[in-house]
């Protein structure tokens, strides 16, 4: 869908559960406070046990033969809003490290990466050979995942997804322990007046915590699925000089929902992943869409739209995500589709569609200019079809997507979708919200705006 839809998806290794009143878990503390002045890979280390085992997995489902819905996977539970209350005391001290960090995060990263690659030289064919677009990823994963460690009805689902999806890099639990370690080292050289024993206990169990989640997830999806699945290319149409739908054949049955979103690599830029939502819902032959824009220095949308060509042969991600239809309830859906955004929510009204329900679907299709409305013929067709649809264009001529959307209703009675960049998802989570919307009936995929969204 768009280049990058998740900032914390790449060769992510976060943290782990132990018990929360425990010190230890795959590091011990070490028993200095304070800056660490010495240079990369000279720190003294402190003993590093091995992560305990995953937790026992359910056993494996029985193998599904076509990726049809309803048979498809269960979607993930989508995050209640919390009840606000104080924040723990390891969230408080957590918080209070990345504060002082984030002026300085540019040295951070670096530092924590020269770390990770000196000391542990093998992981390093994890990663992309270029780490310009990558750099960032894995850090901001971690820390936005400790800052949150409070809201586990946001994050839990979501980690267990990246534990299932980092399946795909190489990753395996043995790697967990060396990623804490250098966090913990780049945190210890970096919050130099904030940091003491009590805050490093408080990242080493936050860490611990988090790395379990998906370790366990990893454990469990390995019973019945692949770490990636290989697609063939089989129609490539160019619908704009920057946007292509690129369509595939995976070799073997690929389960997913309406609604969801997978992880993609191309042979021409190894180890290099990015996030496309299924623009159909799940077929009956099996084949698989994608809707891809070209955007400036976007190694994978480029090659997708200008290089690949039919017989090509991708690599996918499992499927994840939780902007799916609930079929148990009549709501109506309001759906925000803003560029190639409108994929995902063209495979939701299908989805519908193929439910053989009558519930109201409105969907708001929003583009900067008439030329970026590339699927609006779909979308009118299928207006024309289904007496229940209505698809609302919406060029942006000074009338943004969300302001557009205050003008009809009223909503309170229907579930909202939004999928697009991701200034307009904050600023639709926030329309809806005004229109009357719960939080919890307002769906989407960015793990930083729900974690917004419910605090």
């Amino acid at each position: 869908m768009f280049e990058a839809r998740h900032s914390m998806d790449a060769p992510t290794t976060t943290s782990a559960g132990s018990d929360p009143g425990d010190g230890g878990g795959w590091f011990t503390t070490r028993t200095t406070a304070g800056p660490d002045p010495t240079p990369p890979g000279s720190e003294p280390e402190g003993r590093i046990p091995q992560p305990r085992p995953a937790r026992e997995p359910r056993p494996a489902e029985p193998a599904r033969t076509a990726p049809v819905a309803p048979a498809g996977p269960v979607a993930e539970p989508r995050p209640q809003r919390p009840a606000r209350q104080s924040a723990s005391p390891d969230a408080l001290l957590v918080r209070r490290t990345m504060e002082e960090v984030g002026p300085v995060a540019d040295q951070v990263t670096s530092y924590f990466y020269a770390l990770l690659f000196v000391r542990h030289p093998e992981l390093r064919q994890l990663f992309p050979v270029a780490m310009d677009t990558q750099r960032d990823r894995l850090l901001k994963a971690l820390l936005t995942a400790a800052e949150h460690i409070d809201n586990q009805d946001v994050l839990v689902a979501y980690l267990k997804n990246l534990g299932r999806g980092h399946r795909k890099y190489g990753t395996h639990a043995g790697h967990y322990p060396a990623v804490g370690e250098c966090l913990i080292a780049a945190l210890t050289r970096y919050a130099t007046t904030t940091w003491d024993a009590p805050t490093e206990a408080a990242w080493v169990r936050t860490y611990t915590a988090i790395s379990q989640i998906m370790i366990d997830a990893a454990a469990e999806d390995e019973l019945k699925a692949p770490p990636w699945w290989l697609a063939e290319v089989v129609s490539h149409d160019l619908r704009t000089s920057d946007i292509a739908v690129v369509t595939v054949r995976p070799n073997q049955p690929y389960p997913f929902l309406a609604g969801q979103y997978t992880t993609l690599e191309t042979p021409w830029w190894p180890r290099i992943w990015r996030h496309y939502s299924f623009a159909a819902a799940p077929r009956s032959d099996g084949l698989l869409s994608f809707h891809v824009k070209a955007v400036p220095a976007g190694w994978v949308s480029n090659a997708l739209v200008h290089r690949a060509r039919p017989g090509d042969v991708l690599r996918l991600g499992p499927p994840a995500g939780s902007m799916t239809v609930d079929h148990s309830t009549d709501a109506g859906l309001l759906c925000l589709g803003g560029g190639t955004g409108i994929a995902p929510i063209k495979a939701l009204v299908e989805d519908v569609a193929e439910h053989g329900e009558r519930r109201p679907v409105e969907v708001f299709y929003g583009a900067r200019t008439d030329h970026d409305l590339y699927d609006i013929d779909t979308m009118l067709r299928l207006q024309r079809t289904h007496p229940w649809l209505a698809v609302r264009p919406i060029v942006d001529h000074g009338l943004q997507l969300p302001d557009a959307v205050r003008d009809y209703g009223p909503w309170d009675e229907y579930d909202g979708y939004l999928s697009g960049p991701p200034g307009m998802i904050r600023s639709g989570v926030d329309a809806l919200r005004d229109v009357g919307i719960p939080v919890d009936r307002i769906r989407h995929d960015s793990v930083e705006d729900l974690v917004a969204a419910a605090n």
